[in-house]
């Protein structure tokens, strides 16, 4: 009696980027659904129109401090400065939205070769964009609620910016954001942990 053995068939995985993957053709409903992400295409565009906007402005901020820098007092010139890292932050905070947003959700930039590829950008995804966009957030919060404590010098006194209510609500909104950015990084890790049971092969 002859029994006749044959090998089973192995499925293997290959990697989205690997070079022997091959394209599929996807249905017209398909390719249309996945070809509507361009529409974000001119979304960036104008985040990067703000972002000039921001450069005039800290020039703008930058040159009112370098020609009154023999006037103002130190108050003046901290309120200017921390206005300065402000827009600085602010402008960072654009950057991570307009290179990070594009590279997760609209198509791949290309940058593993280019000397100055951002080292955040190689594990971007949605999960860690959405925190570090909560912590910029927060940072920006922090700068603005240290120049309104600065100015609390001037409460009461005769064209004060500020106002005691004001600081307050700055200071619980500023709070908010901490609890926020605490909620949005503990929702991450738990969606990223390894489940139990479910074994994780290297390879």
């Amino acid at each position: 009696m002859i029994y006749s053995w044959t090998r089973p068939t192995v499925a293997i995985d290959i990697p989205p980027g690997s070079a022997s993957a091959t394209p599929v053709a996807l249905k017209p409903l398909p390719q249309l659904i996945f070809a509507s992400r361009w529409l974000q295409v001119p979304l960036y565009l104008g985040l990067i129109v703000a972002q000039i906007a921001y450069v005039f402005l800290f020039l703008k901020e930058l040159y009112g401090l370098v020609r009154h820098v023999m006037t103002f007092d130190e108050q003046n010139i901290m309120l200017i400065v921390l206005g300065l890292i402000d827009v600085v932050m602010i402008s960072n905070l654009l950057v991570m939205v307009i290179v990070g947003g594009y590279e997760t959700f609209v198509s791949r930039l290309r940058l593993n070769r280019h000397p100055d590829n951002p080292e955040w950008l190689s594990h971007v995804d949605s999960g860690v964009l959405k925190v570090k966009l909560a912590m910029s957030i927060v940072g920006i919060s922090s700068i603005s609620l240290l120049r309104s404590f600065v100015e609390a010098r001037s409460l009461g006194m005769p064209g004060s910016q500020i106002t005691a209510n004001g600081v307050m609500w700055q200071t619980i909104i500023h709070s908010i954001f901490i609890l926020s950015a605490i909620g949005i990084t503990f929702v991450d890790r738990l969606s990223s942990a390894p489940k139990p049971g479910v074994e994780h092969h290297g390879g």
